[in-house]
């Protein structure tokens, strides 16, 4: 593990949800301020190919059901997996907004509406198109001492910066949503601008 920070597990709970029933993991840190969780279903200890899903939290998404992305639907598609697999992880990583955090999301969302689309609004606001790491991410697999992951995710930065990290990803697992009137252009420019592996044809 190449990360230089601390992580500590402060608290175990159990939480009993519509996907099943898990443990959740509360994490401080010293990289920054945040509380970061982790969903853990079953055995993951010292475990190969756990099933993992990195989420960052969308607001927006996964609160208000906004049809502007796809976040909510993948958590929710991301935990059932997870549940009907019998075992794994949802890291869920305070990270609103591709990192740049929720007003200036909001502000984009208004640049959007105009008609940039995702990356060139957040890089009018002066940001870049995905601000966001994965360094706690690496540190809570390493606690949970998983041995290797399959990440649920359709974006190879994920892969790339957690194989950066440390992590073995042995397998990737598509998470693909419905696609909407309202969402179409959001998943456009993922597939043309940040290389994300989603199929459009539906």
């Amino acid at each position: 593990m190449s990360v230089k920070a601390k992580l500590e597990n402060l608290v175990q709970t159990r939480i009993p949800t519509k996907h099943g029933e898990f443990i959740l993991y509360y994490y401080s840190n010293t990289l920054d301020d945040k509380e970061h969780i982790a969903f853990v279903k079953g055995d993951v200890a010292q475990q190969h190919d756990v099933l993992v899903r990195l989420h960052s939290e969308c607001f927006t998404g996964d609160v208000l059901g906004s049809r502007r992305c796809d976040c909510g639907e993948q958590l929710d598609l991301a935990l059932r997996l997870i549940n009907e697999k019998g075992s794994g992880v949802l890291i869920y990583l305070r990270q609103e907004g591709r990192g740049i955090g929720l007003l200036k999301k909001l502000q984009a969302y208004n640049l959007q509406d105009t008609g940039l689309d995702t990356v060139d609004a957040n890089l009018h606001l002066g940001h870049l198109a995905d601000e966001r790491e994965y360094d706690i991410a690496a540190l809570i697999i390493e606690n949970l001492a998983i041995k290797s992951i399959n990440l649920l995710t359709n974006n190879p930065a994920k892969i790339d910066q957690l194989k950066k990290l440390g992590v073995l990803v042995n397998q990737r697992i598509p998470v693909e949503t419905h696609i909407t009137t309202d969402n179409r252009g959001y998943l456009k420019t993922k597939v043309e601008k940040m290389r994300h592996l989603l199929s459009l044809s539906k």
